[in-house]
């Protein structure tokens, strides 16, 4: 069973890719492939993550507004649902090399 990627998600997938540098000046940087790309998508996940705990605690310290703490903690969840999708497409895929005959 494929999760569906809410608009929003793929939309901000969209644009973190279009933001990577270009084929012909990742030679140059170094680490600027698909692994830098996936690793910079899951710090962002984890400080969306964190960004929902902490406004979670200042709205129950009495400091911040239910609100964000609602807003703060949908991101965090649209965040974690795409990178479930985005990881059962990789284990898919691997699958299916997998069961490529040789």
């Amino acid at each position: 069973m494929a999760i569906p990627l809410a608009p929003a998600g793929v939309a901000a997938a969209y644009r973190a890719a279009d933001a990577l540098p270009q084929a012909g000046s990742a030679a140059a940087g170094g680490g600027a492939g698909f692994g830098a790309a996936l690793s910079r998508a899951m710090e962002q996940a984890v400080e969306v993550g964190r960004a929902a705990d902490a406004a979670t605690t200042s709205a129950l310290t009495g400091q911040g507004s239910v609100t964000d703490v609602v807003l703060a903690v949908g991101r965090a969840e649209l965040t974690l649902q795409t990178a479930v999708a985005v990881r059962d497409r990789v284990v898919a895929a691997y699958q299916d090399v997998m069961r490529m005959p040789i």
